[in-house]
């Protein structure tokens, strides 16, 4: 272990993916993300890197786009309505194949709505968020620790499968200070990027990044070989968390932020002889359904704790396949579970006190 560092959630970002090889950052300042472009702003000059200030979301995603294609490792990052406004680029980085990595350090909504914390942006970011058919791989840490580790298997993710990977975090994580150590996170894998428009020199031929394929037999064939690429993902990159599921009666889920909650509560509900466990996916694309659906040959029920109106739920059930009752609680508008509202939760899907 080496020396920790108290650092802010969103810097602990900017400063893993320097540490990934990232040079190429391009982002837009919104609330509550903007340290991660300002500790950029500072840092790239620095170490011969680009940092730009776009004048919009929608010309920062493009600059990711050009610098993706070229073969950098190259980063934006931004809050739910900036994600918005970025997501047709998303949906063109996804169709020509290119690796990059963009945080979204979620706020309420819809709309502008606020800038206190929120998991709403759940369906836009596992459902791909802009249009056609593509999938993002979605990271969802939940401490200033995992966020630097996963910061730095995201662009390894990236790079390996050539998609665009996602940080999907919040207000809290993006605004909370925690001890950090960088020493031990994931190093930069050294993939060949023979695709990349880098020039040819004469030596070869040229390489063309497109996203336009006018003949449907064309488009449909890419499409399939990278519905492939999609499934060797779920295959070997799925990621969770889970414990005393084995004997429980009730398996909280939840993801980020509301997972430190929700362990809180389930640790005070064990100690009070009640069966709960827990399950927290790391990926919310691709998503655990395998360890929930084992689970659900013999738990009672499940509950999904977010902090929205209900986004995740449905992966849960989908997952559970009507094995067990799926609950949901959740709070919106940038207001944070508290401890007492899963266990008050919990304890009434249980029928009451385990004591009765």
């Amino acid at each position: 272990m080496g020396e920790k560092v108290l650092m802010k959630g969103n810097e602990a970002i900017a400063e893993a993916a320097i540490r990934s090889g990232c040079r190429h950052f391009f982002g837009y300042p919104i609330t509550p993300q903007t340290e991660l472009s300002a500790y950029m702003a500072k840092k790239m000059p620095k170490i011969g890197g680009v940092f730009l200030q776009a004048e919009s979301e929608v010309s920062a995603i493009n600059m990711v786009y050009g610098a993706a294609g070229a073969g950098a490792r190259a980063m934006t990052s931004s809050s739910s309505p900036g994600i918005s406004l970025k997501s047709e680029g998303i949906s063109y980085i996804a169709a020509a194949d290119l690796p990059c990595v963009i945080v979204d350090i979620v706020r309420g909504g819809p709309g502008l709505g606020g800038i206190q914390p929120a998991q709403s942006d759940y369906f836009q970011a596992t459902r791909g968020g802009g249009h056609g058919d593509y999938h993002l791989v979605v990271v969802a840490p939940n401490s200033v620790q995992e966020i630097v580790q996963l910061t730095a298997d995201a662009f390894n993710l990236a790079d390996t499968y050539r998609v665009p990977v996602m940080i999907l975090g919040d207000g809290t994580l993006g605004q909370m200070m925690e001890p950090v150590d960088f020493d031990d996170i994931p190093q930069p894998i050294k993939k060949e990027k023979d695709w990349a428009t880098t020039g040819t020199g004469l030596k070869r031929e040229h390489n063309i990044i497109n996203s336009l394929y006018l003949s449907p037999e064309e488009l449909e064939s890419k499409v399939l070989a990278r519905e492939k690429v999609y499934d060797a993902i779920k295959e070997k990159e799925v990621r969770y968390e889970a414990h005393d599921i084995e004997d429980a009666d009730i398996i909280a889920v939840s993801y980020g932020t509301t997972s430190r909650i929700v362990e809180s509560a389930v640790r005070t509900l064990r100690a009070e002889g009640y069966k709960v466990g827990v399950i927290r996916p790391i990926t919310l694309w691709p998503f655990p359904v395998e360890v929930i659906r084992q689970a659900a040959e013999t738990a009672k029920a499940f509950i999904s704790v977010e902090m929205s109106m209900g986004q995740m739920v449905e992966d849960v059930k989908l997952a559970v396949n009507g094995k067990a009752p799926v609950y949901f609680y959740g709070r919106t508008g940038g207001i944070i579970p508290t401890p007492d509202e899963v266990i008050a939760q919990i304890k009434n899907i249980a029928g009451g006190s385990s004591n009765d």
